[in-house]
């Protein structure tokens, strides 16, 4: 008698077989995920690397505004209101100039997180950096500094003061890009399109500014915002005085550079800089970084370290000093509640 054996019909082959593929599955893609995983976790970046690149494409955002100034083709639109009421423009400037700057960088480290002010729904540029390291950077930082790349956040303005621009204020307008780690801004450039002057540094690297001699925190010349200069005068002479001299100028960048001894003369000079409304990071996040390398400070107006790696929006105010006791200057402003934020 034949011995017997185990039979099975179609359906129960087809189910075997998916047990089977099952089986192998689990057993390798565990295994896949994890190889997946280390090779996540080595890719790194350089950061004088990154300084360099920032560099570049705030220089290549810089001649899309300066060319669509000269040429007068902003075609500028509104893109609503401003916390203090203001209409915040939009130009074919910031467009132009955030497709160069956002694509460069991103082309050449996919995998970092950049964030610009602006967005558009183009198919991009093809431009990859070329891995030129300008001789002024070799030279104050002759050694690169490598990090894990997930912890980087790169903040891109592709055009500070576009009220200004659409005035043709020219001497307020910059581009700008910030490299944060871990939320601390490390690296910061300030580029001047329409003179040419592009200001960095990179913390614990070098800079290719420095403060001034003297300042001056008694009695101090108080650099604020054109848009909402009445507001913070109360704010400011209550802290120091009702003599206390204020100087209303456009972006955030170029207030940063008037605390400053540059190159660059084409800018006022002021001893602190105050914003008391909400701002967005991309419009601090790179003077930040330039003050922190040169031994300033960058807060809120409670003294408060700014987090660069989350959300876009900075409600508590701007104090940057340089040159002095940042702790003490924070003691002397009137006290912030939630209600001034607005």
């Amino acid at each position: 008698m034949a011995p017997m054996g185990i039979r099975l019909s179609p359906l129960g082959v087809a189910v075997f077989c998916l047990l089977g593929l099952g089986f192998l599955y689990h057993l390798y893609s565990g295994a896949l995920s994890s190889r997946l995983s280390v090779f996540k976790q080595r890719k790194t970046v350089d950061l004088r690397d990154l300084l360099a690149l920032s560099m570049e494409a705030a220089v290549q955002g810089g001649w899309e505004v300066k060319r669509i100034r000269m040429e007068d083709t902003l075609e500028e639109k509104s893109k609503g209101k401003t916390k203090e009421g203001a209409s915040e423009k939009l130009t074919k400037g910031d467009l132009n100039s955030h497709r160069k700057m956002y694509y460069l960088i991103k082309n050449t480290y996919p995998y970092i997180q950049v964030n610009s002010e602006e967005h558009e729904n183009s198919d991009g540029e093809a431009t990859v950096w070329t891995r030129n390291i300008p001789d002024e950077v070799l030279s104050k930082i002759p050694e690169g500094k490598v990090v894990p790349a997930e912890s980087v956040t790169v903040w891109i303005d592709p055009l500070d003061a576009t009220q200004e621009y659409t005035e043709n204020l020219r001497k307020y307008v910059t581009t700008m890009v910030c490299v944060a780690v871990n939320g601390e801004p490390v690296v910061g450039v300030i580029h001047k399109p329409f003179t040419g002057f592009t200001a960095w540094a990179m913390v614990g690297g070098g800079a290719n500014v420095a403060p001034r001699d003297s300042y001056n925190a008694n009695a101090p010349k108080v650099i604020v915002s054109r848009s909402h200069a009445g507001k913070v005068k109360g704010f400011i002479q209550q802290a120091f005085g009702n003599n206390t001299e204020i100087i209303p100028a456009g972006g955030a960048g170029y207030k940063v550079l008037a605390l400053l001894d540059a190159s660059d003369d084409d800018y006022e000079k002021a001893d602190m800089y105050v914003h008391v409304t909400f701002i967005k990071k991309w419009d601090i996040c790179a003077g930040n970084a330039i003050l922190k390398a040169l031994g300033g400070d960058l807060t809120t107006l409670k003294g408060e370290e700014i987090d660069y790696s989350g959300s876009e929006k900075n409600p508590g105010g701007v104090l940057a000093t340089v040159g002095m006791d940042h702790a003490a200057v924070v003691k002397k402003l009137p006290a912030w509640d939630d209600e001034n934020k607005n």
